[in-house]
């Protein structure tokens, strides 16, 4: 029964998906959904967007081995991002009427800037989009109980979410996404108020993970310790901001006001939910010590599954596993949508400049199939931890782009030789630290390359300026003010703008 409940409930996600296609006409609704998304489900692509393998594996897993201070790169981080990109970001990039973050780079900068920092962004998804599907490949294999294995499960889950994701584009993804946050959130909480049955209630939880040192968010006294925590920290609050599935979310919604307030309350509901996962985890140490010590010790990513199947009735392992599978698909779903959007229109579109609407349209759909192959790839062949997965995803937005991204909206002098400054300096010195020291490094490789990139930005755009694209006489900014404007002006069709 529990098997069938799972192929009815894919088989109605793809179907809603699918049906959602019917209103992608144009690059524009099949990108950002024609910038139409009103609050709820603004709130809710933002929540489920990030409320996926990470925040239910990865992050109940690391708490259990590691307590607070081991998950302070999500939820901590990660809620954080989603704020910052809401108070700071979201008014300045809804206005300019854009498609993706590359399209940003391109008009603050020029063409070069906008081609390296796309391809860092495109890499960072590699990780996030993989931990996903090797999540999924994780449900399927608890949930026939081995008949599947993980390695199928990965392959099943990665043509489920392709298919619904191809067709429907973004309002595939936000109609979803508001349908699976509630079944995320009703499911995950009827199996909180459950397991708080067999432990006496949430008290003796929170007691014993307090009396375990489980509590403790912040690292001793040691100043190479609070290196690495604030490294964990700044990676995912700061690398997660030039990442084109956060200014999906921004641009899709109906107006700026519209876009700060879900970003803001998408971020707070998902910091809060967090918590619920962990939760059900812990409380496996309460309810048999000997088995999920010995699970921990194993794998501590199926800590929460095996709670569920061993010690919960049918219909809670039912809508446990309709919770999780809602997470993951919708995470997955808007994950490989992003990087596949940014490859066709930053990468491939400046090199046909004459491409048409529809044509653009017909590339990032056979981008999203090449792109999901590759992250099957990597999936399959990855050792790495989910939570570690999608961890190590963002040191390469954070030495590469972030910094062009943060100037180039609030420095009037950043340049074009400073920006390429920053991402020549940020992503040399981060892979040379990572490569010849990797963990033996004191700091950071990633802060390292934060820091010697936002050293190049100042240095490249104080120096004589040898790097340009514009006229002498037309400041590199002016180029976003006359975009912002065109972009009341455009005519019906969903055009996105002069390149």
């Amino acid at each position: 029964m529990l098997i069938w409940f799972v192929v009815l409930y894919l088989m109605v996600s793809v179907g809603i998906g699918l049906y959602a296609s019917k209103n992608v006409h144009n690059a524009k609704d099949f990108a950002v959904a024609g910038r139409s998304l009103p609050l709820p489900v603004v709130t809710a692509t933002v929540f489920a967007t990030w409320f996926g393998a990470e925040a239910v594996f990865g992050v109940s897993a690391q708490f259990v081995t590691e307590g607070l201070g081991g998950v302070v790169a999500d939820p901590f981080g990660s809620s954080m991002c989603l704020i910052i990109a809401g108070f700071f970001f979201a008014t300045k990039l809804y206005k300019l009427n854009i498609l993706t973050v590359g399209d940003y780079y391109r008009m603050r900068y020029n063409r070069p800037v906008e081609v390296i920092t796309s391809l860092c962004i495109v890499v960072s998804y590699l990780g996030w989009v993989a931990a996903q599907i090797k999540a999924m490949g994780l449900i399927f294999f608890m949930v026939t109980d081995g008949a599947v294995s993980q390695e199928a499960g990965m392959v099943l889950g990665a043509a489920i979410v392709l298919t619904y994701t191809t067709f429907g584009g973004m309002f595939s993804v936000a109609i979803l996404d508001f349908v699976q946050m509630a079944v995320s959130m009703g499911g995950l909480l009827y199996i909180a108020y459950i397991i708080s049955g067999l432990t006496g209630g949430v008290a003796p939880v929170i007691e014993h993970a307090s009396a375990a040192g489980k509590l403790d968010f912040f690292p001793p006294a040691d100043p190479w310790l609070w290196v690495t925590f604030i490294g964990a920290w700044l990676t995912m609050m700061l690398g997660s901001i030039p990442q084109q599935d956060v200014f999906q979310r921004v641009t899709s919604a109906k107006s700026a006001k519209i876009a700060v307030g879900g970003s803001v309350l998408g971020a707070s509901i998902y910091f809060c939910f967090c918590f619920v996962p962990m939760f059900i985890a812990y409380s496996a140490t309460l309810i048999d010590p000997a088995t999920f010590g010995a699970l921990i010790e194993e794998d501590s990513q199926r800590v929460l599954p095996t709670l569920v199947m061993q010690h919960t009735p049918l219909i809670a392992q039912i809508l446990f596993f309709g919770a999780v599978l809602s997470a993951i698909m919708s995470c997955s779903s808007a994950t490989l949508l992003a990087p596949s959007v940014t490859f066709a229109e930053n990468i491939v579109k400046g090199f046909y400049p004459r491409m048409g609407d529809r044509q653009l349209l017909r590339v990032m759909r056979s981008t999203i199939v090449g792109f999901a192959c590759t992250v099957l790839l990597v999936a399959l062949n990855s050792e790495t931890s989910i939570f570690g997965m999608v961890e190590n995803a963002y040191k390469v937005t954070l030495a590469g782009a972030f910094v062009p991204l943060f100037f180039g909206a609030f420095w009037k002098r950043a340049t074009t030789q400073g920006a390429l400054a920053a991402i020549f300096g940020g992503l040399t010195s981060w892979l040379m630290i990572e490569v010849l020291i990797g963990e033996a490094s004191p700091v950071p490789p990633q802060l390292i390359g934060l820091a010697v990139s936002m050293a190049g930005m100042v240095a490249g755009s104080l120096l004589p300026q040898w790097v340009g694209h514009r006229l002498p006489h037309e400041p590199e900014h002016a180029a976003l003010h006359h975009h912002a404007a065109a972009g009341t002006h455009h005519a019906p069709g969903g055009g996105h703008g002069p390149r």
